[in-house]
């Protein structure tokens, strides 16, 4: 049995898709088994050369490679709820299709998770053009700081809004790599430091994540929204705790997006019910 499963969603960006899945092919000291979803509509990423054949070279390096089609779309977190249905690992860890893992982040981020007890640890996806850019705008502003957790990570209730809200702001551009150069963070005096949430790369302790109810409150929304995965961890931090893993470890590919602007953010929009998970803890199997 793997210890993490690897879940990618995937629309549209089988280069960006395959750059992924390559870095997952370095990963030491920990056993993987990786699920890409697929939801482009025109063709099949698994049929494309530079897919396929990296989804054949994990296979010769013994992972466990599932490319499944899932559609039609019905929306972020539906689609992040069919991947969740398809885990059974003690550990999953949600990875965007944009992004390149440097070769020890799995095992470091499940060695945090284990350690910590917690409901996910995540790395910040930093934007590698930014780390070393005299632009002012990727200059982390003097306000912009990272809050470390002094001691064990523990439960948290983060709502829009609030003071810890703001911790968003160091993940803009590649901050929190200048910020952790700057207080000599690194890997061999790693830190967890307290966030409001983590996008792109969040291994979450699989039990956690359904325990409040995954990503069902997807059905409370309409197809296209954004903050799927903020809403999943605000809830999962609010009674197992959650943390950024520093330095982080994952890049942004720099791609385009392929989500619509114009979407519901569904922090924002579930307000009035962001910690009630009364909206479904069921698997895909008890549904159906």
């Amino acid at each position: 049995m793997a210890d993490v499963d690897v879940l990618v969603p995937t629309f549209a960006r089988p280069a960006a898709l395959a750059v992924t899945l390559t870095s997952l092919l370095a990963q030491s000291g920990v056993r993987l088994r990786v699920v890409v979803s697929d939801q482009t509509e025109a063709f099949d990423v698994a049929d494309l050369g530079e897919v396929s054949a990296v989804v054949r070279v994990l296979r010769l390096n013994g992972h466990d490679v599932e490319v499944v089609k899932h559609l039609p779309r019905r929306g972020m977190a539906e689609h992040r709820q069919s991947l969740l249905d398809r885990v059974t690992a003690p550990y999953a860890l949600f990875l965007d299709d944009d992004v390149i893992v440097e070769p020890d982040l799995a095992a470091r981020l499940l060695s945090a998770i284990a350690a910590e007890r917690c409901g996910f640890v995540g790395s910040f996806v930093n934007a590698p053009s930014a780390v070393r850019s005299p632009k002012p705008v990727d200059e982390p502003p003097p306000d912009v700081a990272i809050e470390l957790w002094d001691g064990p990570v523990r439960p948290e209730r983060v709502v829009p809004g609030s003071r810890e809200w703001q911790r968003h702001r160091l993940h803009f551009a590649a901050y929190l790599h200048v910020v952790g150069e700057r207080l000599g963070i690194t890997k061999e005096r790693q830190r967890l430091y307290k966030v409001a949430w983590i996008g792109g790369c969040v291994l979450f302790d699989t039990a956690a994540l359904r325990s409040v109810g995954g990503f069902c409150f997807g059905a409370n929304l309409p197809p296209d929204h954004s903050g799927e995965d903020v809403v999943a961890q605000l809830r999962v931090m609010a009674v197992a705790g959650g943390a950024g893993l520093a330095p982080s470890g994952a890049w942004h590919q720099e791609v385009r997006t392929t989500r619509p602007r114009q979407e519901t953010d569904a922090p924002f929009a579930l307000a009035d019910r962001l910690f009630d998970t009364s909206d479904g803890t069921a698997t895909g199997a008890d549904r159906g």
